[in-house]
Order: C-alpha cells, then structure tokens, then sequence
C-alpha cells in the first residue's frame, strides 16, 4: 500500500467505465409473458431504445423520448406485440408493428405526447397532450388517439397518470394547476368511457390545493387505489398508515411503486430516510421483503410476480423478477467490472435536522499523510432525494481518495411532507444551511479537511451551490451543473411546468420581486471568493445557458466555463460526460494543490 495525499490516488474506475454504467433502464412495460424496458444509451448519443427479448425494437433514427415538460417520461406503451411510443425528433406518436413497420399515429408542430395507454376494447389510445402555440401558450389536455388526437378532457394546467378500470368502463387520472407543483396539491377524478373514448360524468375522488395525490391503480377486482399524503406521508389508500413514502414527485412521467398480485395483494415499493424498501400489504398489514436494493426504479406486477430495476450499496442498476423468495436477475445492462474494494459503502448521517450518506475514501493500492479533501453533493429537485445506491461517479471520487457527502437537505423528499415544507420559502437559506451544517460535522469527526471542502450540484443543486459560495465562506470550491444564478430571470423564463415553481420556494413574483434579487447569486457575484467551474448544456430549456453566462461577466472570481453542444438539462452523451468528469476532476486538482 502506498502512501500518497488524498485526491491523488489512482483509481480503476475512469470516466469510461462511469459511462458504461451510465447507460441508465427507464420504463417497464409487460405484455402478456412479454417484459419491454427502454434503455438509455450515452454511447448512441442518448437514444432511448425500446428493447424486448434481447432485442432492439427501434431502428437508428428512432428513440424513444417524451418531452412533455421538457423531462417527459413514460414515452411507451406495449398491446399485442405492437408498440406505441414517442419519437423524441418530432414528439410524434408511433406504433410499431410485431412485424417491425413503424407508422406514425399522430403529432405536428407544437405539438407533444406522454403517458400513452392503450384501451383493448375500443381499440384507441389515451395519452398526455402538450401543444405548444406560436403565441408561446402552452396548453395541456387528456387525449384519446385514433386516427387523429382528441381532447377528452381540458381545462386544467397539467394531466398525469391516466389508468383504466379493468373492465374498461372507467378511466381514472390525476390534474393539478398553478401555482401548484404536483406534490403540493393534485386532484384525482374519474370520468366514465363512452363507446367512442370519450369521457363523461366525470367526478372528483380524492386530493385538492393541497393534499398530493400519486399513482391512482384499479386493483383486480375494479377498486381504485392511490396514494395520498393527507397525513403528512405518501400512504397507500386502502392500505397502512405508515411514516414511509409510498409516492414520488412527479417530476416525470411513468413513475410506479407498487401493483396487484393476481390473489389480492399488494406488491410495494415505500422510502423511509431516503432508503427504499419493497413490501407485500394485505389488508392494513405489510410485510418487509428482505432484500438488500437501496433504491428502485420503474415497478410492475403481473401474476404473482413483480418486475422491478434496482439496485444496491454494491450492485449497479438492473432489471430485475421477484416471486415468492425468489429473486431473478432478467438484464445487467453491461458488466462494469470493478473490485468491490475499491467500493466505499456509504453511511447514514444526522445532524442538526439534516439527512445524508457519507462515503469515505477508499483505495485498497493507497492509505493517505493526511485528512481527505470533502465533496458536497446538492443533487436536483430540489425536491428530489439521494439515496445510498452504488453509483460509480461517488466511487470515481472516493476510489480518488476524496470524501463524499450526499445530503438529502430540507425539501427532500422520501422523509415525508413536513421535511419537504422545510424549504417552503426558504430557497436558498435552508437547503444551503443544511449542506454547511452537514459538512462541518463530518470536519468536526476528524473525517475530512475543514479547509478543502468544496460543493456540487446540478439544477437546483447548481443553485445551492451558487448561493453557498455567494452568502457563506464554508467552502472552498464549487461546480454547478446547468445552475441558476439569476432567481427574477427564471421567474421570467422557464417552461410551463416549473413556471410557477418558485412562488412557493421564495414567494410570488413580482410581488416578492427583491427577495428574488436579494437571494440570487447573480446579482451579489462580488461575494463570490472560491474558484468556480460552470457546466452547461447549449439546448438547455429549463435552465438556460445565459444563466451561466449572465454570471461570469459579473464574477470577480476565477472561474472555468464549458458549454456543452446539444446537450439538455442533463448530460446524455458519451463524449461530454467524459468530459465534464474530466474537467471537474482538473478543477479540483488546479484549487486544492494536486498533481494530476
């Protein structure tokens, strides 16, 4: 074992493994014995390919990819051997023959498709419409599509979720409106089908401005399920009252965490402190399935079986089959080799209110002179959650002899409803706060070096980042992924979905309009002392690149800018994550003194 400072260590694990493991299973569809995913594939640029039996079902030029709400979701469906998906080029609606021909269903300028549900007995589809007019209003409706795409129910802001009672009588969906994200408040209805598709006597079930409803399911037997967190936990409804998350935000579509088995129970997957579990509920009791995944994906049942991808604190995500004991592994996506110990486990920290998951360096070829250099990680949302999963690009740094910290900061979800409220005006103070908090604590174990600690994030975490390094002195570093830095010019200039986002995260605007200013990071950059690193897509809709661009004129502070060529908000091709790897890893070597 050599001795050599933390940060300087070589790894096995390289930005090209980190790209193989990055290939990522989306949605999971089942037809009759027939199990169809879509994988996404940094490699082919980030297509989405529909797969099925080993095989490829989308040719080049073809990839399934909705975006509506610019992260889209749930871009396919499967009935019969025939699959109907969105074509991520021209958002158009395709189905796929069992013979290979690919038609196209409907779709036109402005106009986009998620959520696509096929109804066997009236032979017509029912999916998400988003039209984009040339006025710039954005107009979302519930749609059946036969030979041509038409509204079956309109009015509100954004529909989700459509799912069909058994005996095809009733469709149920959910609906929410601004100034409401989902998870604050959405609303369940139910609408009777007319022998053409069409809806009538259409009723609310559940939920309202603020109670958030999620993934309503008929059972079997034509009884409506959802989960609901009207006392303060995403709870399955009929099913247990538990302090568990049974329910995600729905920042995408397709999101499922649980199904019935054909005997009447109920196979679900529920979060507890950002760990995810899956458990078997009859009646009001649930029974915990001994497995040892930390997080799941995309969730089927059918029969008495569930169909899952997960993955563990060692094990990378796959798709996976559970019956009775049995677990199966049906698809490892590619076999990223790497020595388990060079895996550093993560473990669970508390402090001061605040979750995370703490990784140690660790390199069985190295041991270091000296205290390890720390990694903050915001990650997106932010009412997302991190979980402590194996994720090779945590393993690059720790492999490297850094320290990790992964915090799941007020807001967060998967600690239920009140945690997630912690940030409800409070962008910008408390998510901040929360990352100090945590990473001063591991400084005070003696875990890490209080004077090299640097923060990350990207989305909304680029903001924590951003606004940790304008308003406090903690960190030494920073790099923020596609991060805002001016809060009035996302207000002004964002997509539909998130456009009102920000009233409940700051306040209203214009009316809070100098709050806006007062916690941007923007307009206070002589603040700004640590060195920065900026990363950013060219086709970024959400958070666009005068963002960044906007800031570095104001920065007095050195700092590094990389634009990214047809990237998004999110990076999915090869050659850039590579890249933007390569060029974080220089960054930190450049400010904290390493040869690299």
């Amino acid at each position: 074992m050599e001795t050599q400072p933390h940060g300087t260590w070589k790894s096995p694990i390289t930005p090209s493994m980190i790209v193989k493991s990055a290939i990522k299973l989306g949605d999971i569809a089942l037809d009759g014995g027939s199990i169809y995913w879509n994988e996404i594939r940094p490699e082919e640029k980030g297509r989405s390919v529909i797969v099925s039996n080993g095989k490829d079902l989308l040719p080049e030029g073809y990839s399934a990819r909705s975006r509506v709400h610019e992260y889209g979701g749930a871009p396919f469906t499967v009935h019969n051997g025939t699959v109907y998906f969105v074509n991520d080029k021209d958002q158009k609606l395709y189905k796929r023959d069992p013979n290979g021909e690919i038609f196209p269903l409907c779709g036109g300028e402005g106009l986009r498709y998620a959520n696509p549900l096929f109804d066997p007995k009236r032979n017509v589809l029912y999916a998400v419409q988003e039209e984009h007019r040339a006025d710039g209003e954005v107009i979302n409706t519930l749609v059946k599509v036969d030979n041509e795409a038409i509204a079956i129910h309109e009015g509100h802001d954004f529909y989700a979720m459509p799912t069909l009672h058994p005996e095809g009588t009733h469709l149920a969906f959910i609906t929410w409106d601004h100034p409401n994200m989902p998870w604050d408040g959405s609303t369940l209805w139910v609408g009777e089908i007319a022998p053409d598709g069409t809806l009538f006597n259409v009723k609310k079930e559940a939920g309202g401005i603020s109670e958030s409803i999620f993934q309503p399911e008929w059972s079997p037997d034509g009884t409506l399920h959802y989960v609901s967190d009207r006392t303060g936990w995403w709870n399955l409804y009929p099913g247990p009252e538990m302090e568990a998350e049974f329910g995600q935000p729905l920042w995408v579509f397709g999101m499922t965490n649980y199904g019935f088995f054909d005997d009447g129970r109920i196979a679900a997957v529920y979060t507890i402190k950002g760990k995810s579990h899956l458990g078997i509920i009859h009646g009001e009791e649930l029974e915990k399935v001994d497995l040892s995944f930390t997080s799941y994906g995309s969730f089927k049942v059918s029969g008495n079986r569930c169909y899952f991808t997960a993955a563990s604190s060692t094990e990378p995500q796959a798709l996976y089959s559970y019956e009775k004991g049995e677990l199966t592994c049906l698809k490892k996506l590619r076999e990223v080799t790497c020595d388990n110990r060079y895996i550093s486990i993560a473990k669970t920290i508390e402090c001061k209110g605040t979750h995370g998951f703490f990784y140690s360096p660790k390199n069985p070829d190295y041991k270091g002179n000296d205290l390890p250099p720390l990694i903050v990680k915001c990650h997106g949302g932010p009412s997302g959650h991190t979980n402590p999963s194996l994720n090779l690009e945590n393993q690059y740094w720790t492999s490297r002899g850094f320290a990790y910290l992964d915090v799941n900061y007020g807001g967060s979800t998967g600690h239920g409803r009140a945690y997630r409220e912690r940030l409800k005006g409070t962008w910008g103070k408390v998510d901040v706060e929360d990352c100090i908090n945590a990473a001063l604590y591991c400084a005070e174990k003696g875990w890490v070096d209080r004077e090299r600690m640097a923060i990350k994030g990207g989305s909304s975490g680029g903001y924590t980042t951003l606004a940790a390094l304008t308003f406090h002195d903690t960190f030494k570093a920073g790099v923020s992924y596609y991060g805002v830095s001016d809060l009035e010019a996302l207000a002004n200039d964002t997509h539909k979905y998130e456009a009102h986002y920000l009233d409940g995260l700051i306040g209203p605007y214009p009316e809070e309009k100098e709050r806006y200013r007062a916690l941007s990071p923007l307009h206070h950059a002589d603040q700004i002392s640590a060195p920065l690193l900026l990363l950013q897509g060219s086709e970024d809709r959400v958070v666009p690149p005068n963002q960044s661009e906007m800031l570095i004129k104001a920065l007095k502070t050195p700092v590094t800018y990389i634009l990214f060529e047809g990237e998004g908000h999110g990076f999915r091709q090869a050659e850039n994550i590579k890249k933007a790897l390569e060029a974080e890893l220089n960054f930190y070597g450049k400010t904290f003194g390493f040869e690299m």
